[in-house]
C-alpha cells in the first residue's frame, strides 16, 4: 500500500478491485486517505480521502456498489458520521448520521438491502443496535441487545436471521450470542460460546455453520476454535489452531476452507503464519 495502516477497513467492489480506507498510522496518526487494489496488475493507488479520519470504523459495500463508511474513532472523539464512496468518481459524500457515535462495533448487510450496526464502543460499551436505509440514506434504531459488547463478530445467517457473538461488556469477555430478526426487530438468546472471547473471527462455511476462531480473554491468547449450527442454535469445539491469535484474519477460500492469518500472539509477537481449517 502507499500509506502503513492497520484497523482500516477493505472492500470489494464491483470491479473486482478493493478498497481500504482509513485506520491508524505509526505515532498514533489517524488516517481519511484510501486507495485501491487491482487484482490484474497487483498495484495500488490512492483514490478520494474521506471526509475524516477514522480507525475502527466499518465498510458495507451496498446493492448499488457505494461503500458505506460508519463510525470510528478519529483521536479525539467517537464519530457518529457516515459516508459514501462512489467508485465511478472515486469521490465520498456524507450520508446521514447515526444517534451515537461509536467504534469497535459491527456491520451486517440484511436481504432487504438494509445495513444492521450493532453494539461497539465509545468510552463505555453500547448495546444499542442501529439500521441505515441506502434508498434514503437515514438511520433508525431498532430494538438493543440485552447485553453491550465490544469487538463482537456478526454473522448473516442463511435464514436471514443476524448471529452476534462474543465480545467484551467492559467487565469480562463474553460468551453468549445472540440473534436479530430483521422481519420482527427483535433479539432472542442463543446457545452460548464454550469460551468468551473477543477480537476473534467469525467465518461462514459452505454447510451454513460459523466457524469462530482465536480472540483473546484477558488470559490467553486463544487458539481454540468452535462452530455454530443454526439448526440447533448450539456450539461445538472443534480442533483448535497451532497457534493462539487475535486481530488476525479469516478468508474463505474457493475450495470451501478457511485461511486465518497474522495477528498477534502471545507475549505481545506480531505473527507471520497462517493455517488452515
Amino acid at each position: 500500500m502507499s500509506v502503513a495502516r492497520y484497523y482500516h477497513t477493505a472492500s470489494t467492489l464491483a470491479n473486482g478491485s478493493i478498497l481500504v480506507a482509513g485506520g491508524q498510522e505509526s505515532g498514533s496518526v489517524y488516517l481519511n486517505s484510501t486507495e485501491l487494489y487491482n487484482p490484474s496488475t497487483g498495484t495500488w493507488t490512492m483514490t478520494g480521502n474521506m471526509s475524516i479520519a477514522r480507525y475502527a470504523s466499518t465498510a458495507s459495500t451496498l446493492v448499488n456498489g457505494s461503500v458505506l463508511v460508519v463510525g470510528g474513532f478519529n483521536g479525539v472523539s467517537y464519530l457518529n458520521s457516515a459516508e459514501l464512496y462512489n467508485p465511478s468518481t472515486g469521490t465520498w459524500t456524507a450520508t446521514g448520521n447515526m444517534s451515537v457515535g461509536k467504534a469497535y462495533h459491527t456491520a451486517s448487510t440484511l436481504a432487504n438491502g438494509s445495513i444492521l450496526v450493532v453494539g461497539g464502543y465509545n468510552g463505555g460499551c453500547l448495546n444499542n443496535a442501529e439500521l441505515y436505509n441506502s434508498l434514503t440514506g437515514t438511520w433508525t434504531t431498532t430494538v438493543s441487545m440485552s447485553d453491550a459488547r465490544s469487538r463482537p463478530t456478526a454473522s448473516t445467517l442463511a435464514n436471514g436471521l443476524v448471529l452476534v457473538a462474543g465480545g467484551s461488556n467492559c467487565v469480562s469477555y463474553v460468551g453468549s450470542t445472540v440473534l436479530y430478526d430483521p422481519s420482527a426487530g427483535t433479539w432472542t438468546a442463543t446457545g452460548s460460546m464454550n469460551i468468551g472471547r473477543y477480537y476473534h473471527t467469525a467465518s461462514t462455511l459452505t454447510n451454513g455453520s460459523i466457524l469462530v476462531a482465536g480472540g483473546y480473554n484477558d488470559v490467553s491468547y486463544l487458539n481454540s476454535a468452535e462452530f455454530y449450527n443454526p439448526s440447533t442454535g448450539t456450539w461445538t469445539t472443534t480442533r483448535s489452531m497451532n497457534v493462539g491469535r487475535y486481530y488476525h484474519t479469516a478468508s474463505i477460500l474457493a475450495n470451501g476452507s478457511v485461511l486465518v492469518a497474522g495477528g498477534q500472539g502471545s507475549g505481545g509477537v506480531y505473527l507471520n503464519s497462517a493455517e488452515l481449517y
